[in-house]
């Protein structure tokens, strides 16, 4: 993604653009943060890790010159096209956007001078000067939490520690005061042990707070992993039941068509406080981020 060119370090993806959508934030996944809202996502090419479960692979595997997706886009042409097309924020996503650093914090500093929210969909392995670099700038901290060990994140990322993404997570929240949400691909015979699932939803309600959202994700057979089944809609309610008994509130599933499976309910009160379908808010029964029925706060931000 970068190299030295007459002894200047050159970013070699700055501004240069593989993929851009107006999409429902709900997608990225974005529960809790603008729910029902359009981001603008936008996307380059690479990768920091080489997960071999990859959904956009084309992309996060491929560099600048083996490729002629890419397109030349300002930071400023990126918020003008967020108001033409009424986003109130913009998301970097598709391939990491830790990849392409120096865009991303010009781009994110033409959103906040245009007034646009920003949204990290992120792999979350960054050092603390990696995150401090975007501190200020973003709004909200989507990272996926592959597993809660090394040994997962060798075998499923091809990176040495799962320890990074933990630290800047924790940091993203407490330091900077971004809005975290976690999401979790349930893999069959690598992270979908009940012991690692526990770990993983202990920290999340532990180190980040109990009203963090969970989304539990079901795998599907894909390029170096294809030779697994895809993950039983049983283990996912497994995960669930694992996530509520650690203490968190808000536990998700995705890339599943269950029933209740995307519903914000009330921890207090127990009443569906928002219901979804797909990337869709079917009803809504907040005020202010809270519970219409009880008051109680769900760590929504409207």
């Amino acid at each position: 993604m970068r190299q030295v060119v007459d002894g200047r370090l050159v970013a070699l993806t700055y501004g240069r653009v593989s993929s851009i959508a107006a999409d429902p934030i709900e997608k990225k996944p974005v529960f809790h943060y603008h729910p029902g809202s359009s981001v603008l996502s936008i996307g380059s090419v690479g990768c920091s890790m080489r997960c071999g479960h990859c959904q956009n692979w084309e992309i996060s595997r491929s560099n600048p010159n083996s490729t002629d997706v890419l397109h030349t886009v300002s930071p400023s042409m990126i918020a003008d096209m967020a108001e033409k097309y009424r986003c109130p924020g913009v998301a970097f996503t598709y391939n990491e956007p830790i990849i392409w650093a120096e865009y991303v914090v010009d781009v994110a500093r033409a959103c906040r001078r245009a007034g646009l929210f920003t949204v990290m969909v992120t792999n979350g392995y960054v050092t603390t000067e990696g995150l401090d670099l975007f501190g200020e700038l973003i709004d909200v901290w989507r990272v996926d939490l592959k597993g809660a060990t090394d040994e997962t994140y060798k075998r499923l990322c091809h990176v040495s520690s799962a320890e990074p993404v933990m630290a800047a997570a924790e940091r993203a929240k407490h330091h900077w005061g971004m809005h975290v949400e976690v999401v979790t691909n349930v893999v069959p015979s690598v992270n979908d042990s009940a012991e690692e699932l526990a770990a993983m939803a202990s920290w999340i309600a532990e180190k980040l707070g109990p009203e963090t959202p969970w989304h539990i994700t079901r795998f599907f057979p894909y390029l170096e992993f294809a030779h697994l089944q895809p993950t039983p809609i049983e283990t996912l309610h497994l995960a669930r039941k694992i996530g509520r008994e650690a203490g968190l509130h808000f536990v998700y599933l995705g890339n599943v068509d269950e029933n209740d499976a995307e519903d914000t309910h009330c921890p207090k009160c127990g009443a569906v406080a928002m219901s979804r379908t797909g990337y869709t808010i079917l009803a809504r029964h907040t005020h202010d981020g809270a519970c219409s029925r009880c008051g109680e706060a769900l760590g929504i931000i409207e």
